[in-house]
């Protein structure tokens, strides 16, 4: 294949996060064989039946995206767990079973979690091991995010 992904869409729920599903994975180790798209799959965060996903984000900034973010209904729609409201830093504070592999293309955003943040700017990486955790774009421009999750046992 070659080309822009077809499947590209927006998360009204999310904040109107862009998201463009690549590949996914599911099973490990991978099967390799067939000819069919394996980014074409139901809007879900994590990757099934012990594989992968890789996609890239497009945040919008805080000022426009906190608006309609709706954690209550976003997360538990896509298969995620949003944290509690009365201990959360930020909305977007949630966690999924996987191993979160980050790099910022462009841009830049506050990775928020429980008890601390970090400033993350293009060509910085993250390794997200399933603990609570929300992107936070302070700017005014979109801050563009490649993950690849990895299906991780849940944290106790």
């Amino acid at each position: 294949m070659d080309g822009e992904s077809p499947h590209g869409f927006f998360l009204d729920k999310a904040g109107g996060l862009q998201v463009t599903e690549l590949w996914e994975t599911r099973s490990s180790p991978a099967d390799n064989s067939g000819a069919q798209d394996a980014a074409d799959h139901e809007r879900r965060i994590g990757p099934v039946g012990g594989g992968t996903v890789f996609r890239i984000i497009e945040y919008p900034p805080d000022s426009v995206r906190l608006k309609t973010l709706d954690p209550e209904s976003f997360f538990p729609e896509m298969g995620a767990q949003a944290a509690d409201p009365a201990h959360r830093r930020h909305p977007g504070i949630h966690k999924t079973n996987t191993v979160d592999y980050c790099v910022v293309l462009s841009g830049e955003i506050w990775a928020v979690l429980d008890q601390s943040e970090v400033l993350l700017r293009a060509g910085d990486c993250l390794v997200q091991r399933g603990t609570n955790h929300a992107w936070s774009n302070r700017t005014e421009k979109p801050c563009v995010i490649a993950f690849v999750l990895v299906a991780a046992k849940p944290l106790p």
